[in-house]
């Protein structure tokens, strides 16, 4: 065998080497990022789609206080609605009428999420709070058909992301803006008064917008107590 024979079949073992280096390289890479996204998702929706926050230092300093047990009254910082697998679009005539009343904490149904807690004043002021509803995100514009019925000591609303045409959706109150659902100031809350919430979250059927495209879309959303509204 001649010797440039040989160091053809060297140069093409060495280039073949070289190949698989870097395809194991951009494997690796690729396995990497992967996890990271993984676990950037756990992350984001290892919480489930809805949680209530309370401002810690607005609670220390005011003595606000949430909870979802008016029997125990276990104070938390943080109350997490219990999550479904899988939700399919319903119409609001399947939610039962007594959605509000009908039990505390996380009390879900087919195709919808129900959560009810509740704040109470515990210091010796009367004082303002804010609830902010944030949208942390959307995947497939699953908001385009999400509701949400926000009962607050039995008043109730119901807000809905605006149409494509620009215009709210029937018998809803648009998204305040693509941050927010809905932002509001709750005064005159005395000592010892106690605000009631139901939160109720579906897709709806009679939505126009409603269609294959939002299939295993999700919208991943938190409520916000705080002592005073901060645009963001």
């Amino acid at each position: 065998m001649s010797k440039e024979k040989i160091k053809l079949n060297s140069e093409k073992i060495s280039k073949r080497e070289s190949r698989i280096k870097v395809l194991k390289l951009g494997l690796l890479i690729s396995t990497v990022f992967l996890i990271v996204i993984f676990f950037l998702l756990k992350v984001v929706y290892g919480q489930g789609p809805f949680t209530i926050s309370l401002d810690q230092n607005f609670a220390k300093k005011s003595g606000i206080v949430i909870y979802d047990n008016s029997t125990v009254k276990e104070f938390r910082r943080i109350l997490e609605a219990g999550k479904l697998e899988f939700m399919d679009n319903i119409s609001i005539r399947w939610i039962p009428d007594n959605i509000d009343t009908e039990a505390e904490g996380a009390h879900n149904g087919n195709n919808y999420i129900a959560y009810t807690f509740f704040i109470e004043n515990n210091g010796n002021e009367n004082l303002t709070y804010w609830a902010e509803l944030v949208i942390d995100d959307v995947i497939r514009d699953a908001d385009e058909a999400v509701r949400i019925m926000v009962f607050r000591n039995g008043e109730k609303k119901i807000y809905a992301k605006r149409n494509s045409n620009g215009e709210p959706e029937p018998d809803t109150i648009p998204f305040y803006s693509d941050q927010y659902v809905y932002i509001e100031p709750r005064e005159n809350f005395y000592p010892n008064d106690v605000d009631r919430y139901t939160i109720v979250v579906w897709v709806e059927g009679d939505d126009p917008d409603c269609i294959n495209d939002i299939i295993g879309g999700e919208m991943k959303m938190h409520l916000e107590i705080n002592e005073e509204h901060v645009q963001k």
